[in-house]
């Protein structure tokens, strides 16, 4: 869920700087084609299939991802791959923007999603020959790289294809399509591996099958310039900003609104979790189809916990915004605390060294103490949808400028980066689970606190004219 959502709001900076130039051609109405070919063409079909595009790619490394380890007994292979997946993502999602301007965004839709049955490979084959480590850290640098460019034109795509009063709707639907992936992909995993103590070969290849279809569903999507939307408008493509400009409006945002610097720990925070959830609970103390059951009550949490937040709490009309934020942040640090301390008086049950040894008990699903345990990762993808909609939230109510809130996703997107980079190494070099727990505890709590300035001083009922701009 937490690198997809980055690159959408960045990618949304590129709109204004394209509107101009393409005023005139918003001005002149087309007619729509008719039969199917009227609804194949149609901007709800393709963002629709660009969702599934996602569901297959994405979606399956999210549900990989949550079994823990990608599913292996030894998870040190796969921290080490997503080290290197997340410098490579940081790095080169700066350019990213300039090389889709180049090859077009369904070009690169296609040779992007390239990455994601290759990572799901070398899984596959380190099943079958233990010593294929460095393939599974090579192919997670890769996949870095291809991720990167995925979701620039996915960004790209998807608002572009809606008229202005559609926006909403059609990131809902993507998101929706999207997030189902890991859904669908844990269910998978825990049905074929129910009777099974280790993620057979036959998991690897219904994640690979999956993901190849993903590959070739851009195939099948029309050409964004044959486009027309359903007021008859042509699709005009967001033109990314070079890296050069990206780099340029990085040093006039923070000298304008430095107000945002109180958000980097949450920044860092925002995928930082993830290594203790996945790798040093879920992947540490249960069996495998235990982990498959986990995973899918996460995925599906994340779901009702953005829709409670993002509905219930902060688009509340009838309260005043800043009345919201409040309210927001509240729910938030009270969940970290409730959510943390039931975790820590599980951590500290176990090792590193006791989990790693021969014959460890693993908590298996017909076990007593396993409904306890399941209900801590229903809490975990509660708070993290919660805390990536209420950052993403606070940064829509600083400025309504697409430019300057493409600005402050780049941030979001290099520090989550970095932070993810920083644990997922510190758990590949067997860093003690509890190390690597408190300090997941202390860093959310320390993003919660240095926001707070900035939710109380900076966050107004209405946005104000000077912020409108970057």
């Amino acid at each position: 869920m937490s690198d997809a959502q980055v690159e959408v709001e960045k990618l949304g900076g590129g709109g204004s700087s394209s509107s101009e130039d393409s005023g005139s051609q918003r001005a002149e109405i087309f007619e729509r084609p008719t039969g199917w070919r009227g609804y194949y063409h149609h901007p709800v079909t393709q963002v629709s299939m660009l969702g599934f595009v996602c569901f297959m790619c994405p979606g399956m490394f999210n549900a990989l991802a949550g079994l823990g380890g990608g599913g292996q007994l030894n998870t040190k292979d796969q921290a080490n791959s997503n080290a290197t997946l997340n410098a490579t993502f940081a790095f080169f999602a700066f350019f990213s923007g300039s090389i889709t301007n180049v090859l077009g965004a369904r070009r690169t839709l296609m040779l992007a999603t390239w990455g994601y049955p290759l990572y799901i490979s070398s899984f596959l084959v380190v099943n079958i020959h233990s010593g294929a480590g460095a393939f599974v850290v090579t192919s997670g640098a890769i996949l870095g790289i291809c991720a990167a460019f995925l979701w620039t034109a996915q960004g790209s795509l998807m608002l572009s294809y809606p008229t202005e009063a559609q926006k909403g709707m059609f990131i809902s639907i993507f998101w929706t399509i999207f997030n189902l992936g890991g859904v669908v992909g844990s269910a998978v995993a825990f049905g074929l591996n129910f009777k099974s103590t280790v993620v057979g070969n036959g998991t690897y290849v219904g994640f690979l099958i999956l993901t190849l279809i993903g590959v070739f569903l851009p195939f099948l999507m029309v050409n964004p310039d044959k486009m027309i939307r359903t007021d008859g408008t042509r699709v005009n493509l967001v033109s990314h900003p070079s890296w050069k400009t990206e780099f340029f409006s990085l040093f006039v945002a923070l000298k304008t609104d430095p107000w945002i610097i109180l958000l980097f720990p949450m920044f860092i925070a925002s995928n930082y979790f993830y290594t203790w959830q996945f790798n040093d609970y879920n992947g540490a103390i249960f069996t495998i189809r235990a982990r498959g059951l986990n995973n899918f009550m996460y995925w599906t949490s994340q779901i009702f916990g953005s829709i409670f937040i993002g509905y219930f709490v902060l688009d509340q009309k009838r309260v005043r915004r800043r009345v919201r934020a409040l309210y927001g942040w509240i729910l938030v640090f009270f969940m970290i605390f409730v959510v943390h301390v039931w975790a820590y008086f599980y951590q500290k049950t176990y090792t590193r060294a006791e989990e790693a040894a021969q014959g460890a008990y693993k908590i298996d699903i017909l076990d007593k103490n396993y409904a306890a345990h399941v209900w801590l990762m229903i809490f975990y993808g509660f708070l993290d949808s919660m805390w990536q909609t209420y950052a993403y939230w606070l940064m829509g109510a600083m400025s309504n400028d697409p430019a300057k809130l493409a600005v402050f996703t780049g941030f979001y997107k290099s520090l989550q980066s970095a932070g993810a980079a920083c644990v997922w190494a510190a758990d590949g070099a067997s860093a003690s689970y509890m190390n690597i727990f408190l300090s997941t505890w202390c860093l959310t709590v320390a993003g919660m606190i240095f926001a707070a300035p900035m939710v109380y001083l900076r966050v107004t009922d209405h946005t104000e004219l000077e912020d409108e701009t970057l």
